[in-house]
């Protein structure tokens, strides 16, 4: 599973940050390694530097799972630490679902 990390220029990209938001993603979703190809984070300010706002920093995950449409989840929080934690929590449970329903069908 691949793991891709996209900052807009208002959250810094440093190597500390995708080192931990890849360990993470590993942990949180090692059970469907072999079911997704490929994850992107994004991660944005969407007030910029220069105003102050309340859950102005978002994170979208994308995940892609083998033969099957992209699924994505967005989140939004007063900081990138805890926009990351709900957007993870998000797609594990779409994951999740996404699994379920092939599984029945």
């Amino acid at each position: 599973m691949t793991v891709q990390i996209n900052t807009d220029n208002n959250v810094e990209g440093h190597a500390r940050l995708k080192a931990y938001i890849t360990e993470e993603l590993g942990t949180a979703l090692v059970r469907f390694e072999d079911k997704v190809t490929r994850l992107e984070v994004h991660l944005g300010d969407e007030n910029s530097d220069n105003k102050s706002g309340v859950n102005d920093k978002r994170c979208l995950i994308e995940a892609r799972p083998i033969n099957m449409q992209p699924v994505a989840v967005t989140n939004h929080a007063d900081t990138t630490e805890k926009a990351f934690h709900g957007a993870l929590d998000k797609i594990k449970k779409v994951l999740e679902t996404t699994f379920e329903k092939k599984k029945t069908h």
